[in-house]
Order: structure tokens, then C-alpha cells, then sequence
């Protein structure tokens, strides 16, 4: 194995590979209202299971409605929904109704929260604690349900085809994934 030169910089790069979602929430009104968040992981609890882990800065609309209502989707982002994702992340709901380009929804399984049609794997998440540090706040949420594309065929947790899900990976700037490599285990065999 060749070893690989590196130079330190400040830290002022923050490159951290993300999943893109667009959360769904529901407004005071009940409309729905769409945003792009990419601080979202999973942690594991013993006594709660998986938990979607997601962070929030600012003042969003998309924030507050889950601080009120303690619910929403997450809704993974495949390449074909790029321009959606960047059609929510340029538009504000201060500004009004999110309706400059055409996309379905529906309501959630499970929760009552918007759920977008053409997202091929969907979180229903239930907020059970949250942590405020400064302007941001962490969201650990207990998965309700998890809505996917028929086509994928999941043996276990881990037998997920990334490359059918084709989700956007963000790092400052958009990314797909190229090819699955192999399983756990796999490279030890060669």
C-alpha cells in the first residue's frame, strides 16, 4: 500500500461526507412544507433501537415545525430529484408557498407527515429527545417507519443496494455513488 501525503490546512474545510434528505413537516395549517437537510445519521440506543439522528440550525420554518409537532419525514434524495432538492434549499418559507416547480406527496404511513412520491426511501420519524447547542439543535428520533422503493429486496439492515437508491451525497457539493464495492468481510477473504 502507497502511503498517502497529506498537508494540514485550517480548519475552516469541513468535508463530511452526507446523505441528502428533504424533511417533510407539517405547518401550523397543515400544509406541507419541504427542506434539504444533509446532518443526518443514526445512532443505536439498547432500549430504543435505531434512532435518526438530525440537526437543525437557525430558525427554519422546517425546525419549528418539528419542535411543535415532534414529527416529520426524511426523505432520501436520488439524482433524478436534484432539482427539487435545489429548489427547496433556494427558497424560504417566509418568502410563501414552495410551489415553483411540480412534485407529489402524500401523507405518511404511519405519522401524519408529508411524505414526497418520488423518494425512494423514506424515514417517519417520532422526536423521543432533542440537545440545543447554540443555534443548532440535534434531534434524536425513533423510526416509526421506513417506506422503500419495491424494486430493493433488504435480507438484513446492512443488504441495502446504494446504487439503486442512486442518493445524492453532499460535501459542499453534490455527488452520486458509483458502484457497490462488497460486503463486510469481503476483502478479508482475498
Amino acid at each position: 500500500m502507497t502511503k498517502v501525503k497529506r498537508k494540514s490546512v485550517d480548519p475552516v474545510y469541513s468535508m463530511c461526507v452526507q446523505p441528502s434528505f428533504i424533511v417533510g413537516t407539517n405547518n401550523e395549517d397543515g400544509t406541507p412544507d419541504f427542506a434539504p437537510i444533509t446532518w443526518i445519521s443514526v445512532t443505536y440506543e439498547e432500549k430504543e433501537g435505531y434512532l435518526l439522528v438530525i440537526s437543525m440550525y437557525g430558525t427554519k420554518m422546517t425546525k419549528q415545525n418539528v419542535l411543535r409537532t415532534g414529527v416529520f419525514s426524511a426523505n432520501l434524495v436520488s439524482t433524478d430529484m436534484l432539482p427539487l432538492m435545489d429548489y427547496f434549499g433556494s427558497r424560504h418559507a417566509k418568502d410563501g408557498k414552495k410551489d415553483g416547480i411540480p412534485y407529489g406527496f402524500s401523507r405518511g404511513a404511519v405519522l401524519d407527515v408529508p411524505v414526497l412520491d418520488d423518494s425512494r426511501w423514506v424515514y417517519e420519524c417520532e422526536v423521543f429527545k432533542s440537545l440545543q447547542t447554540g443555534d443548532s439543535t440535534t434531534f434524536f428520533c425513533r423510526i416509526r417507519n421506513v417506506q422503500m422503493d419495491e424494486r430493493l429486496t433488504c435480507r438484513d439492515a446492512f443488504d441495502v443496494d446504494l446504487t439503486l437508491l442512486d442518493p445524492v451525497i453532499y460535501s459542499g457539493r453534490y455527488h452520486s455513488v458509483g458502484k457497490a464495492l462488497g460486503r463486510i468481510g469481503d476483502y478479508l477473504k482475498r
